[in-house]
Parts: structure tokens; C-alpha cells; sequence
């Protein structure tokens, strides 16, 4: 019977720890906004834009409109970003 317990415990600590991991990634990404014109060459999120690349670390240049990364919610203006509509923006003049 105590074997029985045992397992059911480890079984419900393992489920609840991965419950929780998902709401704390959750949590986390809805803390962030993407912020376009601010990253450093090699130093980008993921894809881009303008669609020349499709993964993180691919930015050719410092401050390309159309390149971004995650930063805390709120600070994006802080550092001299753009939204993503910013960025399309800029791009299309």
C-alpha cells in the first residue's frame, strides 16, 4: 500500500510541477513585447520582417528596423523602438 502512495505522489508532484512551469512561461511572455529597430547584429529574436531570414541570431546589421527581440512590456519606447506597424512602416518609405 505504501508503494502505491508513493508513486501516486511522484506522479502528482511531476504533473503539478509541469502545470506550473507552463503558467510561470505563460506569465513570462505576456510580460514581453517585441520591440523592432533595437537589436544588435547576431542578436535578433527570430525571423524578421522583411522575411530574408527565419531564425534567432540571423540580423546582419545594428538597428535594423526590421529585425527585433523580446524586452519587458512597457520599456520598448524607453530604448527608441518601434511596434511591429512602426517597423512596417519604415520600411515601406
Amino acid at each position: 500500500m505504501s508503494t502505491n502512495k508513493l508513486i501516486s505522489s511522484a506522479l502528482l508532484a511531476a504533473l503539478t510541477l509541469g502545470a506550473v512551469g507552463q503558467a510561470v512561461a505563460a506569465d513570462d511572455k505576456a510580460a514581453k513585447e517585441k520591440c523592432f529597430g533595437i537589436v544588435k547584429a547576431g542578436q535578433n529574436d527570430c525571423a524578421n520582417l522583411s522575411g530574408s531570414h527565419s531564425c534567432a541570431g540571423q540580423a546582419k546589421t545594428d538597428g535594423s528596423p526590421d529585425e527585433w527581440k523580446y524586452v519587458a512590456k512597457g520599456s520598448c519606447k524607453k530604448e527608441m523602438g518601434l511596434t511591429a506597424e512602426e517597423a512596417k512602416a519604415k520600411l515601406k518609405k
